[in-house]
């Protein structure tokens, strides 16, 4: 950036130099910063030992907690090699086998997924969602902006299945519902996906559910088909035809990316398991509500007992220990 024909490139090439530059002084920052207060902690420590104080040394070994959950939080940030982690995601949930109690799957797999990015202070936003007829919801897509989105959300790619007496069963029944993931980087402006406005197809149609009246009495939901692919979007949450038309646009041209990336990657042998076609014999993860209490990856075995934490967003475990096994078999 320090030569002077820096300034002569184009102002995207411009704009990503800087961002890398930023990203990277950032790291550095924080790795100092840590390193400076490990070094303070330990002069503290040998101060406190020559002094017998117990109350600073029990100080200390609380700081050292705090200090190595950021540390580990740096090591799992330097997993993310594929230039799409840094990306925001957009996240879709569709309901598979298991009627009622799948719909209501979605609803509870969506509530985790918002837990866990409110923890991380990501940003979320439901584009589009489908209400199931009795309860819970037939589908949801929603986008979530914030630091390593799509890097850490990747780990959740896949077929989720839910094990528990159904509440909408008046035998009380235990049963199998199914739940797939869907993740895909978000596209910028800078990675060009050209669509041409003879390979779609556009409908505009009413949207369902609560809204207000302007969304109920306005063909403002808008689906397009992209013919080529058999893509199927179609967005209805926002309150113009146009917003909504733009944001179907953006999860066509994320999916379209994803389906060239699959291209390339096959070329190379080299396909990334999280981009591997949902199947619902496939399950990555099972919530086993009854008859006993657990959550089990299926890819790394690692299991919690502890089952209303992980309903609550603490998604942390499975996304590490996912990303660590990724990083070792690579």
């Amino acid at each position: 950036m320090s030569s002077p024909s820096f300034w002569e490139k184009s102002q995207e090439e411009i704009s990503k130099i800087s961002k890398t530059l930023s990203l990277n002084k950032e790291k550095i920052e924080q790795w100092e910063n840590l390193n400076k207060e490990l070094e303070d902690l330990s002069l503290l420590t040998e101060m406190a030992i020559e002094e017998e104080d117990s109350s600073t040394l029990r100080e200390v070994s609380k700081e050292l907690r705090s200090l190595e959950k950021q540390i580990e939080e740096m090591e799992i940030q330097a997993l993310f090699k594929d230039p799409d982690d840094a990306r925001n995601a957009i996240v879709s949930i569709n309901a598979g086998a298991g009627g009622t109690d799948a719909q209501d799957w979605v609803q509870m797999l969506l509530r985790m997924f918002l837990r866990w990015c409110e923890d991380k202070g990501m940003e979320t936003k439901i584009i589009d969602s489908l209400p199931g007829e009795e309860a819970g919801l037939k589908s949801v897509t929603f986008t979530v902006s914030g630091p390593y989105a799509y890097g850490r959300l990747k780990a959740e790619h896949g077929i989720h299945r839910l094990v528990r007496i159904s509440p909408f069963d008046a035998t009380r029944r235990r049963h199998t519902s199914f739940a797939s993931v869907s993740v895909y980087p978000e596209i910028d402006t800078d990675i060009k996906i050209e669509i041409n406005e003879k390979d779609l197809r556009i409908d505009t149609f009413r949207a369902s559910g609560p809204g207000g009246q302007h969304v109920n009495t306005t063909s403002s939901a808008v689906r397009i088909v992209h013919i080529p692919t058999g893509i199927v979007v179609q967005c209805q949450n926002e309150r113009s035809q146009h917003r909504n038309k733009e944001m179907a646009l953006k999860i066509l041209k994320a999916q379209l990316y994803e389906l060239e990336k699959k291209k390339l990657e096959e070329k190379k042998k080299q396909i990334h398991e999280s981009q591997k076609e949902i199947s619902w014999g496939n399950q990555i993860r099972s919530y086993i509500f009854n008859p006993y209490r657990l959550v089990k990856d299926h890819r790394t075995n690692l299991e919690i007992g502890d089952l209303e934490r992980v309903m609550d967003g603490d998604l942390d475990p499975f996304i590490n220990a996912y990303l660590k096994m990724k990083a070792r078999s690579e």
